[in-house]
C-alpha cells in the first residue's frame, strides 16, 4: 500500500504526513487495518525498539472541580457517583506510588483536580515530590494539576518534578462545545510554559466525544506543534451524570486507527495508551502495544484499570518488554534537545531499539486533572446513542478509594 509505505518512510525520517495522508490512515478499511498497525509498527521500533514504558496515578485530590469539561466525573454539576476527597498528605501519596512503583512503574504522575493550583497547592505538591523521590531512587514524576500561573512551573522544576502534563482534549474548533469555564488558549499556554520552564511537557487527546476525523487530526497535528516528549491518547468513557453520557463513539477497530495516526504524525514522541484502553479496545490491547510505547498501570483518577499483573503479562505474551528504571524512554535527538530527565538517551534502531524516558499520561500523565478518560462509576449503560457496535454493557467498573478509608478500588 503506497499510503502506508510513505508513512513509514516519513516516520522514520521524522517528516511531517500531509493532512490528506493522516485523515486518509483514519479512513481505512477493517481489511487493511493490519497492514496500518504493521506500518506504524515498523515507526514505533524505530525510535522506542520493543519497551513498554509503565507509569503510575496518584489522584492527589478528587471531585470539587470547579471546571465544566463535559467528559468529566469531577466537572461542575458532575451527577457521577464518585469519591470526593481533599488533599492527600505528602506521606500518603508516596505510599499509594510506592504501590505502582513495586509493578515496575518508573513514573509517578500526580494529578489534582481544579481549575490551576494556587502557590498554596504548588508548595504542597512540592512536598510530595520530595517525599516520594527520596523514598524511591531514580523515580520519574509529573504533575497534572491543571493551569499554570506564571513561575509555578519553574517552582514544580526546582522541586524535582520531571514533567508536567496538560492535555489539549480535542481541536480548537470544537473546544468550546466541551469546555466553557477556560479556553483552548488557555491549555496552548500551559503546556508553553512547562516547556520554557525545562519540564518535560505531556500533552494529549481525548478521542470519541463525537469529534470528527478532521477534528482529530486539527489536534494532533496542534500536538505536534507544540512538540511535547509525551501524547497520551484517552479514549472517552461516558459517565453517566455528565453531559457525554451517551458519547458511545468508539471501537477497537476505530481506537487502533487513531493511534495509529498519533504515531504517524508524532513518530519519536511517547506515545500512552491512557484512560479508556480497557473497555475500549478491550482484547485488541496487545495490538496497541505496536503502536504506543507506554501504557498506565493499575487504576485511574476515579475508575478502576486492568489488573497490573493483567497488563505486565499482556506485554509478555505481546512479545515486548518493561522499560527498566535504568533506560531513558525518548531517542536521542530528543532527548538532548529537551533535557531534564531525558539526558542520557541512546537512539532507537528497528533492530535494537531506542531508550529513553516518557511524558503526562505520556513522560506524563494520559487522562487530564480534571478527569478525562476515567471509567464509568455506575451501573453499565445497556444503550448506545450511536454506533452499535460499541459494547457499552462491558463497563461495570467500582470506584477507587485512594487516599481515603476505603480499600484501593472498594
Amino acid at each position: 500500500m503506497d499510503l502506508l509505505n510513505t508513512l513509514v518512510d516519513k516516520g522514520i525520517r521524522r517528516e511531517l504526513p500531509t493532512r490528506d495522508e493522516a485523515l486518509a490512515v483514519l479512513a481505512t478499511s477493517d481489511d487493511e487495518l493490519l497492514d496500518v498497525v504493521a506500518a506504524a509498527g515498523r515507526v514505533r521500533r524505530q525510535w522506542f525498539g520493543r519497551r513498554v514504558k509503565l507509569n503510575y496515578l496518584v489522584n492527589l485530590k478528587s471531585g470539587l472541580c470547579p471546571e465544566d469539561c463535559s467528559y468529566c466525573s469531577q466537572r461542575l454539576g458532575s451527577e457521577a457517583g464518585i469519591l470526593k476527597y481533599t488533599w492527600l498528605k505528602p506521606d500518603q501519596a508516596s505510599q499509594a506510588a510506592a504501590a505502582g512503583l513495586a509493578g515496575g512503574a518508573k513514573r509517578v504522575c500526580l494529578v489534582a483536580s481544579g481549575r490551576g493550583p494556587t502557590d498554596r497547592d504548588v508548595d504542597r505538591v512540592s512536598d510530595t515530590i520530595k517525599a516520594i523521590k527520596d523514598g524511591n531512587e531514580g523515580v520519574e514524576v509529573c504533575a497534572c494539576l491543571g493551569l499554570l500561573s506564571d513561575g509555578q512551573a519553574e517552582r514544580l522544576r526546582e522541586a524535582g518534578a520531571d514533567a508536567y502534563n496538560h492535555n489539549l482534549n480535542t481541536s480548537e474548533a470544537t473546544y468550546g462545545d466541551i469546555t466553557t469555564t477556560h479556553t483552548y488558549a488557555d491549555r496552548v499556554d500551559t503546556v508553553r510554559k512547562a516547556h520554557a520552564a525545562g519540564l518535560s511537557a505531556c500533552s494529549g487527546l481525548i478521542a470519541g466525544m463525537g469529534e470528527s476525523d478532521e477534528d482529530l487530526v486539527d489536534v494532533v497535528y496542534a500536538l505536534r506543534e507544540l512538540d511535547p516528549d509525551s501524547v497520551p491518547v484517552n479514549f472517552l468513557i461516558p459517565f453517566e451524570g455528565t453531559p457525554l453520557a451517551k458519547e458511545w463513539n468508539l471501537t477497537p477497530q476505530r481506537c487502533l486507527r487513531i493511534l495509529a495516526m498519533v504515531r504517524f504524525v508524532c513518530p519519536d514522541a511517547e506515545v500512552r495508551i491512557a484512560g479508556g484502553r480497557e473497555v475500549h479496545l478491550r482484547t485488541m490491547q496487545p495490538l496497541a502495544l505496536h503502536l504506543a510505547n507506554s501504557i498506565f498501570l493499575g487504576d485511574y483518577l476515579t475508575s478502576e484499570g486492568q489488573a497490573g499483573k493483567a497488563d505486565l503479562d499482556m506485554i509478555a505474551d505481546a512479545g515486548f518488554e518493561v522499560e527498566g528504571a535504568g533506560e531513558v524512554t525518548l531517542p536521542e535527538h530528543r532527548a538532548a534537545a529537551h533535557g531534564g530527565c531525558h539526558g542520557h538517551a541512546e537512539t532507537g534502531t528497528e533492530a535494537g531499539g531506542g531508550s529513553g524516558c516518557g511524558g503526562h499520561g505520556g513522560g506524563g500523565c494520559g487522562p487530564c486533572g480534571q478527569g478525562a478518560g476515567e471509567a464509568v462509576a455506575q451501573e453499565p449503560v445497556r444503550e448506545a446513542s450511536r454506533g452499535s457496535e460499541a459494547r457499552t454493557d462491558l463497563v461495570a467498573v467500582r470506584r477507587r478509594g485512594a487516599g481515603t478509608d476505603l480499600a484501593p478500588n472498594a
